[in-house]
């Protein structure tokens, strides 16, 4: 079945959605839940599409900020340099190609840094928006990265489509009044207003007046 959305501007989350960095996120939280005892499976569960400091805050609840926000600077800085295996999701170059000259921004809970190696490692370019962590005080699943992403653009939040892959990201998108597309199966569980397995099956036409239409299917 095929579906067309109509939008102004897309709103882009990174892990997951244009960046394939599994095995990347997978070594360095592995390694992190083992030194403070928790179970691997456990924090898989919960880091995918947030801050690191808020993973941490959930799996030990009785830890000081302070802590979190000095081992979540030390993570980001180990992720941005453990890129073996970090490719595009299956159809994100040429996702982005058909976005060049249409309103589009990249809405993620990595750093700029990170950001920036992760799209670099996977030969992806990166949008000329870009909301990064350091651009927000509270992370996915608030919705101030997505709202401010519309803002910057200069779009109502009504007139945006979110892709994204988790959870706290879909929830942040839904929660901005925004509609979401859901990339990969793991989305398929959170509720978005529609779901793919890849970006192959997305479709970018332009349309009037500096809009565009997803045809999705």
């Amino acid at each position: 079945m095929s579906v067309t959305l109509p939008a102004r501007a897309l709103l882009l989350d990174m892990d997951g959605t244009l960046v394939n960095s599994e095995a990347a996120v997978e070594r360095c939280w592995r390694r992190w839940a083992a030194e403070h005892g928790i179970d691997g499976d456990e924090a898989m569960r919960v880091v995918h599409g947030r801050q690191g400091h808020l993973s941490m805050a959930i799996l030990l609840p009785e830890r000081p900020v302070e802590q979190n926000l000095a081992d979540n600077r030390r993570m980001l800085a180990e992720e941005a340099a453990d890129l073996d295996g970090v490719v595009e999701v299956p159809g994100a170059a040429a996702f982005l190609a058909a976005l060049e000259r249409l309103p589009h921004a990249l809405v993620t809970s990595a750093d700029e840094t990170l950001a920036t190696a992760r799209m670099t490692a996977a030969g992806l370019r990166l949008p000329e928006l870009r909301v990064t962590a350091e651009s927000v005080g509270a992370g996915k699943p608030d919705p101030e990265g997505f709202l401010k992403g519309a803002a910057g653009l200069g779009v109502d939040p009504a007139d945006c489509v979110v892709f994204e892959d988790s959870e706290a990201g879909i929830m942040a998108g839904r929660a901005a009044g925004m509609r979401v597309v859901g990339v990969g199966p793991r989305a398929a569980a959170f509720g978005p207003t529609v779901q793919v397995d890849t970006l192959e099956q997305v479709r970018v036409v332009p349309a009037a007046e500096g809009g565009l239409l997803l045809e999705i299917g």
